[in-house]
């Protein structure tokens, strides 16, 4: 943690937390769980591409007074097991495998940022029957004529280097896709805790293979428009890939009562942009939620 570190994140950080892990289709899925009282219903956190739990363990303890909060690796990633080959439908079926261990219910929410958020959407269609709701951050589903400027199965992920020092791979540490963040205290947190050591030095945790051994689903319109649980959808106003023609698009995909809520001056990664502004919106929507019944559409 650098000298700078603001006191609502040196608490966060305080906050007890548990290493769990989950066997799921011959692979141990590494997990984190906060302690919010067994009565309370369970709220999990899905990290996006090239990321990991951590990226959220400053954030998970705001949440502690109506929820029992969790956070995980999906395998390819963090402190989970690697696997030969990834779907969509298995990465869904370790979110929903960590919910269960957790002892989690019928009343549970997931959030998932980014490529976190389509893994999210997969699970919210082929679980829905145990989830509450779902919420996208800065999570684009395109429409079917959307015109690239690259190949969308094109890894964003570059070939990991190994670094002689932890010091010196830490200072490598970027954002991908690549923006700038002024919280310097937020990036130190998550480059230490992407790092792992090996025979030559220090590399990252991630699997840069992964996008060669992995599935696309298509078509992620039409499934957008197939969820039955409740959806909610934040995303940076300033994000490169969360365009408003994106936002008006996605809207007309689902319906009128879902909740579209944009944060100021934040990108793509606009929890690390925007830390604050990204809990009060979370913890509303989510307070909303607790005190309304579901009105969409079947």
């Amino acid at each position: 943690m650098t000298s700078n570190s603001p006191d609502w994140f040196k608490r966060a950080l305080a906050t007890p937390f548990a290493d769990r892990s989950v066997n799921v289709a011959g692979a141990s899925i590494h997990y984190l769980q906060w302690q919010g009282g067994r009565d309370k219903p369970g709220l999990v956190f899905v990290h996006g591409n090239g990321a990991h739990a951590h990226w959220w363990s400053f954030l998970a303890p705001f949440f502690l007074d109506h929820y029992q909060p969790v956070a995980i690796d999906l395998s390819g990633a963090g402190d989970s097991a690697r696997r030969e080959h990834y779907t969509p439908e298995l990465f869904a079926e370790e979110v929903n495998a960590v919910a269960d261990a957790a002892g989690f219910g019928a009343d549970t929410v997931v959030v998932g940022h980014s490529f976190g958020g389509f893994i999210t959407l997969k699970t919210g269609i082929l679980h829905h029957d145990r989830w509450a709701g779902v919420v996208l951050i800065d999570s684009a589903v395109r429409p079917p004529d959307f015109k690239w400027e690259r190949d969308p199965r094109r890894s964003p992920i570059k070939p990991k280097r190994v670094y002689k020092t932890f010091d010196e791979a830490l200072a490598r540490f970027r954002l991908m896709p690549p923006q700038d963040c002024e919280n310097d205290f937020i990036l130190d947190h998550i480059g230490r805790h992407s790092l792992t050591r090996n025979r030559g030095g220090w590399t990252w945790k991630f699997d840069d293979g992964l996008f060669g051994k992995f599935e696309f689903g298509e078509n992620m319109h039409e499934e957008l428009a197939l969820l039955k649980c409740r959806v909610g959808v934040i995303y940076g106003e300033d994000s490169d890939l969360f365009s408003q023609d994106i936002a008006d698009f996605m809207f007309k995909v689902l319906d009128e009562s879902v909740p579209f809520v944009g944060i100021p001056e934040a990108r793509h990664h606009l929890f690390l942009d925007q830390p604050l502004a990204f809990v009060s919106a979370l913890r509303t929507l989510l307070a909303e939620w607790r005190h309304s019944k579901p009105n969409r559409r079947p």
